[in-house]
């Protein structure tokens, strides 16, 4: 398998924020969003997406930040490798 194209700046690897975004927005985020559509009475699809969309971008965005500010924190996502400036020389 060929690794993800890694797009690192300031020390953050964003490749691995993203996909790891998504990932626990799909975990966390759903079953949030399907919980809270018990207590919504939800009759047409354009209400269902559009009360998916409400509460779903909001857990999107806290959870990238989330993610982005422990990504910053403790460099995670960068696979235990050190980078070509980090060689000892």
């Amino acid at each position: 398998m060929q690794p993800v194209e890694r797009a690192e700046y300031e020390g953050v690897d964003y490749g691995w924020v993203m996909q790891t975004t998504f990932v626990v927005t799909i975990l966390v985020g759903a079953p949030i969003v399907a919980i809270l559509s018990a207590f919504v009475t939800l009759e047409t699809w354009g209400a269902r997406v559009a009360f998916a969309v409400r509460v779903g971008a909001p857990i999107w965005f806290a959870t990238a930040v989330a993610v982005a500010v422990y990504a910053k924190r403790t460099e995670a996502g960068d696979g235990g490798r050190r980078g070509a400036d980090d060689r000892d020389e």
